[in-house]
């Protein structure tokens, strides 16, 4: 079954690289990080591990190369920010370019919640450039001169999206559109409870 999917990325124009990707987060997503050697990726692909090692130095790097397009998507969509004003629709709109990633994400996500320990390593370079975009984030959402309740519901706001990240893993039977609604719908409420109340 990973060997189509494979072919299928790399007839779709992925290229290699990414299909070495791909089978990499299947494998390690369905045996595990430490269980998955390079050669079963290599024979996934189809390529000899001497190719898959042209693309990654090692089994770390092909699970940074997992991991990192999650930490570039909160950076693109901090980046993103000036193009929004601090409105519902603004709102609402950098909500849904925040979520959309993490839904994009989805496999990975599930296996960072198998793999904890393996992620946690190759966070450790990663978590500063993390840490920032939430915290600019956050603080967008948050608002100008914003209250501890204003930047406590950003706060919640974002973890209840990031749940999208887990919920392959959380709730497996959840399609995307089913996480996209009931997660962004959430988090509207909790940013915008205070005006009801």
């Amino acid at each position: 079954m990973v060997v189509r999917a494979v072919s299928d990325t790399v007839a779709a124009g992925g290229g290699t690289k990414l299909a070495i990707r791909d089978a990499a987060l299947k494998l390690f997503g369905s045996k595990g990080f430490e269980q998955t050697s390079l050669r079963e990726v290599a024979d996934a692909v189809g390529i000899t591990k001497a190719s898959l090692y042209y693309h990654y130095a090692s089994k770390l790097d092909l699970l940074v190369a997992i991991i990192d397009p999650i930490v570039d998507h909160m950076r693109e969509v901090v980046d993103d920010l000036t193009a929004h004003t601090h409105d519902d629709a603004g709102i609402r709109a950098v909500l849904q370019h925040y979520l959309g990633g993490m839904i994009r994400h989805r496999d990975a996500g599930a296996l960072c919640v198998r793999d904890a320990v393996a992620i946690i390593n190759v966070m450790a370079d990663r978590y500063p450039d993390l840490m920032d975009s939430s915290k600019q984030l956050r603080a967008w959402l948050a608002g100008p001169d914003a209250s501890d309740e204003a930047h406590l519901r950003a706060c919640a706001a974002l973890e209840i999206l990031g749940v999208a990240l887990v919920s392959k893993e959380m709730v497996p039977g959840a399609d995307d559109d089913l996480v996209a609604k009931t997660l962004l719908d959430s988090a509207i409420c909790v940013l915008t409870a205070h005006a009801a109340a």
